[in-house]
């Protein structure tokens, strides 16, 4: 998430650049009196116009590639968590704990003191500051396992194992949904991960 931060500021930075000469330039024009009637061709603004966008596009394309990289790359995962989707609920499992498994489902809205269509029965616990390889499947259609406060996003196709990795630098609960249009009921299957220390996490194994 943090690279994901870096590379949102360095796009602004030159969107911003390509923002302010833009409207420089268009402002100079509007405000220049001066016409040259016999001007018919320039090569060599032609050439800065068509070199510059050039440039611009490699700056931009250089760290966007090293990101996918990077989000791909398992750095030496400490476990590994699978979800799987269902119509229209999550299961979690872990693998490397006696094959544990926890069904995730929606909470009812009539509960007080909890947020609507976002809490469920039963959160992914993860432990925080770990390298977490997460995959992701489904049993019936497409889902998509979302997090948008982590920078994640992972389909669930039936058949196929995707992976991302995850890393939490801070503990709480972090909230997403499922961002793939996977039926009737697909706007009742919230995700709700909580982050928290490895000892706790141990514990609650």
């Amino acid at each position: 998430m943090e690279q994901l931060i870096f590379f949102h500021d360095h796009i602004m930075m030159i969107l911003m650049m390509i923002v302010t000469t833009v409207s420089y330039t268009m402002i100079m024009l509007i405000l220049n009196k001066n016409i040259d009637r016999n001007l018919l061709e320039g090569q060599m603004i032609e050439l800065i116009w068509t070199v510059t966008p050039a440039m611009t596009l490699f700056f931009i394309a250089t760290p966007s590639l090293r990101l996918l990289y990077l989000m791909d790359e398992i750095n030496n995962p400490m476990m590994t968590t699978k979800a799987v989707g269902h119509q229209w609920y999550w299961t979690y499992e872990y693998s490397d704990f006696n094959d544990m498994e926890v069904e995730s489902y929606m909470i009812n809205q009539e509960e007080s003191n909890q947020l609507r269509l976002l809490d469920v029965d039963n959160r992914m616990m993860l432990p925080s500051n770990t390298f977490i390889r997460m995959i992701v499947t489904s049993t019936d259609v497409i889902h998509s396992w979302t997090l948008p406060s982590t920078g994640v996003k992972i389909d669930g196709t039936p058949g196929r194992l995707n992976q991302a990795s995850l890393m939490f630098n801070r503990n709480g609960l972090m909230y997403g949904q499922c961002s793939e249009i996977c039926g009737t009921n697909h706007s009742f299957m919230p995700i709700v991960v909580e982050s928290m220390p490895i000892n706790m996490f141990i514990k609650w194994m």
